[in-house]
């Protein structure tokens, strides 16, 4: 396997660059959904990505960017308390983070595995996604995420919503080589030039917009009931960073839950989520596009991510990118939603074939069942600031659950006899 550490800085940055070309769709996407500055997103994912590898020692290719697992939370935390008070529960889930870095240090991972079993984590992954359906439904008709506003004449919207979709569902399955690894970046190019010829976009922000300006940094403020809606959240992309740390492992062909440690990546990802949260960008987590990209280039360099975060962090400096980020009208990035939100509730649908659940079990059923319907239903236990709702209701539900009902079992579960 070609570990490429001995390129030509050149080679390694056009890498880096390209690295940043397949995060990119993604990573501003989860800005203009939940009203962050894009070209915060593109400081704090630069900055986040140095402090993992710093933590890790440089050992593991990743990027880290913008986590949608955390999109419908900020939306409804965002509408109750406000952008800054958001901000505080980010910082308050990294420190969750940090906690089971410490926690796994201490007593490996086979904790988690028992209070976090597939029949735990899949219908939480599935309730994130599903969750969302309404407001990327909402979008691609052209109102706002609520639905409370029309923001574009629904014919319109409908027409741009799904070119978009349309694109980045033929790119993903038809595409080849990296076109196959940007198929959000090729809904959106699309489906902008489609509103464009339709005169949904305007451009004169873009236009007034300085060529150099420091991104808009938000300090965060920290209010209990927006940090008690925050943390529950944070497991699910737990989960999941031990999954994308798994996957670049079987990419490179090395075990880096050994080496640098889960402990050191869940760490890393916890402190990058944290400075994000300090200063007014999305949460972080590994990506797992960017693996797909080490997978297909076969460059296992973790330079080459250094090269992307530096690259991001500079581009986030250019005032007339972000302008034109937010100038993508809505109906374009309902459409891609549409196949986002439903591929997140998939993977969590995966998690259960993949593990051999079986949900004739009564057991299985019933954890799957009311964590679906509590995470879907829109279903409140509590009032005021302490009420349980959403996926932080469904999340504790969940593992509540699983600890109280018998017979439980791990990720050992059904998995295939050898």
């Amino acid at each position: 396997m070609q570990e490429h550490s001995h390129d030509p800085v050149w080679r390694q940055a056009l890498s880096g660059a390209q690295m940043l070309f397949v995060a990119f769709g993604a990573l501003v996407l989860m800005p203009l959904i939940t009203g962050m500055d894009p070209n915060v997103a593109l400081f704090t994912a630069g900055l986040g990505t140095l402090i993992f590898h710093l933590v890790t020692r440089n050992q593991v290719p990743v990027f880290l960017a913008s986590s949608f697992a955390f999109i419908a939370p900020i939306l409804a935390v965002n509408l109750e308390y406000g952008l800054p008070a958001t901000l505080g529960g980010l910082v308050a889930a990294g420190l969750l983070y940090m906690l089971l870095a410490g926690a796994v240090r201490l007593k490996g991972t086979g904790f988690i595995d028992r209070l976090l079993p597939p029949v735990v984590i899949a219908p939480v992954i599935m309730a994130i996604g599903l969750g969302l359906a309404p407001v990327a439904a909402n979008m691609a008709m052209g109102r706002t995420g609520d639905g409370s506003d029309q923001l574009v004449p629904y014919w319109t919207a409908l027409t741009v919503s799904m070119g978009a979709l349309l694109v980045t569902v033929v790119v993903a399955i038809v595409g080849r080589g990296l076109l196959r690894l940007i198929p959000i970046l090729a809904g959106v190019g699309a489906g902008y030039a489609l509103a464009w010829v339709l005169g949904l976009v305007d451009l004169a922000p873009v236009g007034a917009a300085p060529w150099l300006a420091v991104p808009a940094f938000v300090a965060p403020e920290f209010h209990w009931g927006a940090i008690l809606f925050m943390l529950p959240i944070a497991i699910a992309p737990a989960i999941e960073h031990i999954g994308d740390v798994l996957a670049i492992g079987s990419v490179t062909g090395k075990n880096y839950l050994q080496k640098p440690g889960l402990h050191r990546t869940l760490l890393g990802d916890g402190l990058a989520t944290s400075a994000a949260g300090m200063l007014g960008g999305p949460p972080n987590t590994t990506y797992s596009e960017v693996t797909g990209a080490v997978m297909l280039t076969r460059n296992f360099n973790p330079r080459v991510m250094l090269w992307a975060a530096g690259i991001a962090i500079a581009l986030a400096f250019i005032g007339k990118s972000g302008a034109l980020l937010q100038s993508i009208p809505v109906p374009v990035m309902g459409g891609i939603l549409v196949l986002l939100f439903g591929s997140i509730a998939v993977v969590g649908l995966n998690t259960l074939i993949r593990h051999r659940v079986d949900l004739s079990e009564p057991r299985n059923l019933a954890i799957v069942s009311v964590t679906l319907v509590f995470g879907i239903g829109g279903m409140v236990i509590g009032e005021g600031d302490l009420g349980l709702k959403g996926i932080s209701l469904c999340a504790i539900a969940a593992i509540a659950l699983n600890l109280l009902l018998p017979g439980a079992k791990g990720w050992d579960r059904g998995e295939p006899q050898i």
